[in-house]
């Protein structure tokens, strides 16, 4: 899930330094999810939980104002040399979620955010793990960015989140319209299991969330503020 080298930079290309997550499956639906919205010139659209600017550098190339925010600092550099190899404005910022952003509103938040279930209950706090556990049932940052997304969106704001449904996509549903927004599943995939949910498939058996087959189905939130 993590290049261990750079990738050459260049129309179409992203660089991925050791230990940022590189653009997958998910980043792709997300990305999808975001062409569908009507985004351009004036648009103000917040990326939390960067990595790689992926997505900050697709909403920018859509003629939107972007700000981009990352906890860890090679994300962090790395969304910034993305930005400026792909000639698109991003401001991008160090920082936990929205508190990078104090007091500022936007017209999209778009969120990948750490969401695989994991068997310990602490999160990691350096390495590539930082960018996919999110404690025992995967909720540890997903939750947050539930709890925040009221306070960022301007009325008629969307959230457009991408998580796998190992982390339970009606809880999700669940916690945004219990804090007044209006939501739905915008786009479904099912993929085929990488290494590290491979790796865990004994645990993941152990706490019920997995079937015979060896798919993972990625959902995309969307919840507006009305």
């Amino acid at each position: 899930m993590v290049a261990d080298t750079a990738a050459p930079a260049g129309p179409g290309h992203l660089m991925t330094l050791p230990g940022v997550y590189a653009p997958q499956d998910d980043t792709g639906l997300l990305a999808r999810a975001l062409c569908r919205e009507t985004i351009g010139p004036g648009t103000d659209v917040l990326d939390l939980g960067t990595g790689s600017g992926a997505l900050a550098v697709h909403a920018a190339r859509l003629g939107a104002r972007v700000t981009a925010v990352d906890i860890a600092w090679r994300a962090v550099l790395t969304a910034r040399l993305n930005a400026m190899l792909a000639r698109q404005r991003v401001t991008v910022l160090r920082g936990d979620l929205t508190s990078a952003v104090p007091g500022r509103t936007y017209d999209f938040v778009a969120s990948n955010p750490p969401y695989v279930p994991s068997p310990s209950g602490q999160l990691p706090r350096r390495g590539p793990a930082r960018s996919w556990d999110a404690g025992q049932d995967g909720r540890a940052v997903v939750d947050r960015i539930c709890d925040a997304a009221p306070e960022v969106l301007r009325p008629g704001g969307v959230l457009l989140m991408v998580h796998s449904a190992l982390c339970d996509t009606d809880a999700t549903l669940a916690r945004l319209s219990g804090a007044g927004l209006e939501t739905t599943v915008a786009d479904r995939a099912r993929i085929p299991f990488g290494p590290v949910l491979r790796s865990r498939r004994t645990f993941l058996r152990g706490q019920g969330l997995l079937d015979a087959e060896d798919l993972e189905e990625l959902v995309v939130i969307r919840a507006e503020r009305i």
